[in-house]
């Protein structure tokens, strides 16, 4: 890169600012600042084809902003502004605006999982026995066994609620361990549905209701659930009262959302009334609705999905309200 303390025609100066005005060439720098990557696990982070991604390394290489070296068959790039004070100085400048994007945030989450599979890889090359395992475990038995073996940890004598069950398959996780799971939707279609996955199960009572009103008696329930339905409702504060409401005191909440995000399509596309929430946002919901012991987990984004990331908040009812835990 020439972006040092030589002077500069205004040609060439243009040539290297023009090469960072994509937003997704700042996402790919941004990338790049951090991990020295390939062509697919660029992709993989940014969620674009790795066609896209070849043609804006290609931009942003011939003007030096990256550098990319061999490492058998593969190319890496990495961010290239060591030792040019003026190159330092701009990207310090874009870094810094781009620090809280949403986008941004999402693809540092992304990064971790690709990384984190790479680190696998390795294992695997080098020692078959260890890194092989997790891939052979899912090739074997898949990936969801170990999520609903952990239900087993869940007292068999409670009542749970499943808010806005859809077509049941939280419902169906949830049956087989608690003495009684009480499935609700607005949706006829929907809880129909989930009557007919559910016929098996003698422990199920379908209740059809809006989540801001619920016909349910005031703490009848030990625990309730609420999985990517909070941005579909108008009024998600009334929800989360409701669902303090019917819970017994020191009764525990969950909710299963998607982290604020600027998607604004999925409003047209698929009726969303919010873009996710922030943990500041979800964590003040919470504890304004009663909630205490608040704590919020931002789940490891798994890079072939296309969604926002999503985060798991939980809560228990009159407890100290205390700070809010992010992790």
């Amino acid at each position: 890169m020439q972006l040092d303390n030589r002077p500069l025609g205004l040609v060439t100066l243009s040539e290297h600012l023009s090469a960072l005005s994509e937003p997704l060439r700042l996402r790919i720098c941004r990338l790049l600042e951090q991990q020295e990557l390939s062509v697919g696990e660029i992709a993989t982070v940014v969620q674009v084809p790795q066609s896209t991604i070849s043609r804006h390394l290609k931009v942003l290489s011939q003007v030096g902003w990256l550098q990319r070296r061999t490492d058998g068959t593969a190319g890496l790039y990495r961010l290239d502004i060591g030792g040019q004070p003026l190159a330092a100085a701009v990207w310090q400048a874009i870094r810094e605006s781009i620090s809280q994007d949403v986008q941004t945030a999402e693809d540092m989450r992304r990064l971790e999982r690709v990384l984190l599979e790479r680190r696998t890889d390795s294992q695997s090359f080098f020692s078959r026995l260890g890194g092989d395992w997790d891939a052979v475990r899912d090739e074997l038995f898949g990936r969801a066994f170990a999520g609903r073996a952990l239900l087993g940890l869940l007292p068999r004598r409670w009542a749970v609620a499943d808010l806005g069950c859809g077509t049941g398959s939280g419902t169906e996780m949830l049956a087989p361990f608690v003495r009684q799971v009480v499935a609700v939707d607005q949706s006829a279609p929907m809880l129909q549905a989930a009557r007919e996955r559910l016929a098996r199960h003698d422990n199920v009572r379908f209740v059809e209701s809006p989540l801001e009103d619920l016909p349910l008696e005031t703490a009848s329930l030990d625990a309730a659930i609420c999985t990517l339905v909070l941005h579909h409702v108008d009024d998600p504060p009334a929800v989360l009262r409701e669902m303090a409401r019917v819970l017994r005191p020191g009764g525990q909440a969950i909710v299963v959302d998607m982290v604020a995000h600027d998607r604004e399509a999925y409003r047209q596309t698929m009726g969303h009334r919010h873009l996710g929430f922030s943990a500041v946002v979800i964590g003040g919901l919470l504890s304004v609705a009663g909630f205490g012991d608040v704590r919020i987990c931002h789940l490891p984004a798994e890079p072939e999905v296309k969604g926002p990331s999503l985060f798991v908040a939980t809560a228990i009812v009159g407890a100290d309200t205390g700070p809010t835990t992010t992790s």
